[in-house]
């Protein structure tokens, strides 16, 4: 037997241990966060070309995770990257959000009711799309360790966990999980089914809360104050 075929077909065997969670709701997650940076009028501090190339870089192992039979390897690389567009995603965030609160309070400052809104909008939007990406990139040790059916200690606890049913079948979380998780917390400023375990979890979920409570209340406030005068 070729020496070279024994790697390559334990690979492929190992691979078949993997419970791997589809890509898909991830990469249109991504590319409706860019779509928000294409809203018209939005005040944003980085260019959306910035944008597009980091939603491209994010794809990139998700489709070599599928393509490829290295699937630990892109496992890996999958996740060092998704931590790198989490940390520039939350910082883009912070960035429009101080330059439109600085642009809304100092006159002249020539801000349309339309751009508040719209610049609102899309922050509050890519706020609950990028937090659930965190979420679903820390819990339990991320994506490699759950594919490997091996989780590490939850930082979320789910209401299905506690759930002991014969006829349930064995879960765990997925990123429409987390996505939930993300979308309560901005609209209802507390997480409405999954507990925080964690530090880490619970410093995330109030810095979600906060940019969603600022935007919100200081920024599409003044909007609808504005577009109604």
């Amino acid at each position: 037997m070729d020496s070279r075929a024994v790697p390559a077909q334990a690979e492929r065997e190992a691979a078949r241990t993997l419970d791997l969670e589809p890509r898909w709701p991830i990469v249109l997650t991504i590319a409706i966060v860019f779509a928000l940076t294409l809203l018209p009028g939005r005040v944003r501090v980085v260019p959306p070309w910035v944008t597009l190339v980091i939603t491209l870089v994010l794809i990139a192992p998700m489709a070599g995770l599928w393509l490829s039979s290295a699937k630990r390897r892109w496992l890996r690389i999958e996740g060092w990257v998704t931590s790198a567009v989490v940390l520039y995603g939350t910082a883009a965030i912070i960035l429009d959000l101080k330059d439109l609160f600085v642009k809304m309070v100092t006159p002249p400052n020539g801000i349309t009711g339309i751009q508040l809104l719209n610049s609102s909008i899309a922050l509050w939007g890519s706020n609950v799309l990028i937090f659930a990406v965190a979420y679903w990139r820390i819990d339990r040790g991320g994506s490699v360790a759950r594919a490997e059916r091996v989780p590490g200690a939850p930082d979320f606890l789910f209401p299905r966990e506690e759930a002991e049913h014969e006829l349930l079948p064995v879960w765990q979380p997925t990123f429409v999980d987390y996505l939930y998780l993300a979308f309560c917390t901005a609209a209802a400023f507390t997480p409405a089914e999954a507990m925080p375990m964690t530090t880490r979890a619970k410093l995330l979920m109030m810095a979600e809360g906060l940019i969603a409570l600022v935007t919100v209340l200081a920024i599409a406030s003044r909007a609808i104050g504005l577009l109604g005068s």
